[in-house]
């Protein structure tokens, strides 16, 4: 797996456009890296950039940034609303793929190190990549803000991991960290006073607020029997969170930090701050996220607006994610665009290479009549599973949504997510197919002492693509099979065809595990495959008569 990770830093500038071009530019021009997101606020006046790449690229693209904000950031002058210590704020390192967090936490300790050491800057170690328990913690690295950096300094007792312990007081001091995936979210209100928007984050946030005497008189604050301040804990877990007013929108906001999203989901965060706003005579408006979101959260938010409706969440992802925009008002403020948004697609727009899946209907047909030996046989066998697949699909979204089938949604929903999960795998093998296709010629290609092996390789892959087309074809004829006895009537024939193409796709996907098994010199391993492939072919048949016989039955 590619090792990817993505790094958001935080600048000190969200006003000077100039300033913020420079930075990005910085990023472009490192090879090996993406730009992903350009996020800069006003009132704010912060800048988060969101880049992927290598480690060793984004390192390169994060000191090259680095560099530029400490030449046009002067943190004398700057002002905003947001807690802040440096030029370059924060600089988090997150794993996406093929790393894991401890590592990410190595690669941060060498860009802090570098930062020190080369650009002579003052760099806290925090989250995952901290030296010490104290520094886990961003809030205690930055404790003060800018203006109480220069004390701190002073006193001894803020000593940076690397770099300088003196003040330096145009640029300040930058947290390196790692961390899991964060979501910085914003919740926008009706109201445009920050006391209650922060009194809704305190509601909210974990920390909560402390307590005090209910005489609204004195207010004082409640101590427990060591002295030390009583907190009363808010509503959810790994959630950071403030209250502000954004004067660019005219709007108060809640605004959070949701640091483990296993445990307070993006959609949750939403719906919490809804009901502890209303209680306070709020109402929430819509919200925003700042950077990119994962897809998970995404289609997580969307599946869960559809089940309060009561209705079939096996949807395309698509379509998940443009109700989670609708349903959190994502695109209240600026235009939430889901390709730029969300992580995920972010970085396949910026990396991906020419895929079939990705051509029109027409294009795909005109590629399959070309002269060109691929794709061939196996992907259009995957195609039209894929299609089958969809169809008992459509049929399941269909009937969960039947005028007197309310007490069925749910049932019906779960065949179409697994129908969802069918046509996806199909999907995804189109491609695979057309891949080991290659491989094979790619291998016949290499010189004598590296071929057969090449060759032996290539021809498992080649064996086990069509034996998943297989698999995942079954798997359409039982969600179609399940759909021509359970589904609405109207859409019978639908579920009949996607039947066909089901058996379609596994009898042909079988032709393809024949004719690459006999190339395949392990003759324990082949007769394996093809004993798997003939038990697949007979499953498909059965299942794709008895769907015919119910069809027939009913339409005769």
């Amino acid at each position: 797996m590619q090792q990817l990770i993505e790094c958001v830093p935080n600048f000190s500038e969200g006003r000077n456009q100039t300033t913020i071009d420079r930075i990005s530019d910085a990023v472009r021009g490192t090879e090996g890296v993406w730009l992903l997101d350009v996020d800069p606020g006003r009132a704010t006046n912060r800048t988060v950039f969101t880049f992927v790449g290598a480690p060793a690229a984004v390192i390169e693209a994060a000191l090259e940034a680095a560099k530029v904000g400490a030449e046009c950031i002067d943190m004398t002058q700057h002002k905003g609303e947001h807690p802040r210590f440096g030029a370059m704020d924060v600089c988090p390192l997150i794993p996406i793929s093929g790393v894991t967090l401890d590592e990410c936490a190595e690669f941060a300790r060498e860009l802090g190190r570098r930062l020190g050491t080369e650009q002579g800057r003052s760099i806290y170690l925090y989250e995952s990549a901290a030296r010490t328990p104290e520094r886990k913690n961003l809030a205690q690295v930055r404790a003060g803000e800018y203006e109480g950096l220069a004390n701190r300094l002073a006193s001894g007792d803020h000593v940076p991991d690397h770099g300088p312990a003196t003040f330096d007081p145009r640029y300040g001091a930058t947290a390196v960290g790692a961390r899991p995936f964060l979501i910085a979210y914003n919740v926008n209100l009706n109201t445009t006073s920050s006391r209650r928007a922060n009194a809704i984050a305190f509601d909210v946030r974990e920390k909560g607020r402390i307590r005090r005497e209910p005489d609204p008189l004195t207010g004082e604050i409640v101590r427990d029997e060591s002295g030390d301040q009583v907190w009363i804990p808010g509503a959810l877990s790994c959630v950071k969170g403030i209250g502000w007013f954004i004067e660019e929108y005219g709007v108060a906001q809640v605004s959070m930090n949701l640091t483990d999203l296993d445990t307070t989901p993006l959609h949750k965060a939403f719906d919490t701050c809804c009901e502890k706003a209303a209680a306070r005579g709020i109402r929430v408006t819509g919200s925003e996220a700042v950077g990119l979101v994962p897809l998970q959260a995404m289609l997580d938010a969307g599946r869960h607006y559809l089940r309060l409706q009561k209705r079939s969440t096996g949807v395309s992802d698509r379509e998940l994610v443009r109700l989670a925009v609708k349903s959190m008002g994502l695109d209240e403020l600026s235009p939430f665009d889901p390709d730029e948004k969300v992580i995920e697609y972010a970085i396949e727009a910026k990396t991906a290479v020419p895929r079939l899946v990705n051509k029109t209907l027409r294009g795909f047909i005109e590629e399959t009549a070309s002269e060109s030996p691929a794709p061939g046989g196996g992907s259009v066998a995957a195609a039209v599973g894929a299609l089958g697949a969809a169809l008992g699909t459509m049929v399941a979204n269909l009937s969960s949504h039947k005028r007197g089938w309310d007490d069925r949604w749910e049932s019906l929903s779960d065949v179409a997510e697994r129908g969802k999960r069918c046509h996806a795998e199909l999907t995804l093998l189109i491609d695979k197919d057309t891949d080991a296709f290659n491989s094979i010629m790619a291998a016949w290609k290499l010189s004598w002492d590296e071929r057969e092996v090449a060759i032996q390789d290539a021809t498992r892959m080649a064996i086990e693509v069509p034996l998943a087309v297989m698999r995942a074809g079954v798997e359409a004829i039982e969600v179609c099979a399940n759909m021509a006895e359970n589904g609405m009537s109207a859409s019978l024939s639908d579920a009949g065809v996607g039947a066909l193409c089901g058996r379609l796709a596994v009898r042909g996907a079988a032709l393809n595990v024949r004719t690459n098994a006999s190339d395949f010199k392990d003759e324990a391993q082949r007769n394996l495959w093809l004993q798997e492939a003939a038990e697949l072919e007979q499953s498909a048949q059965t299942m794709e008569e008895r769907v015919l016989a119910t069809v027939t039955k009913a339409l005769s």
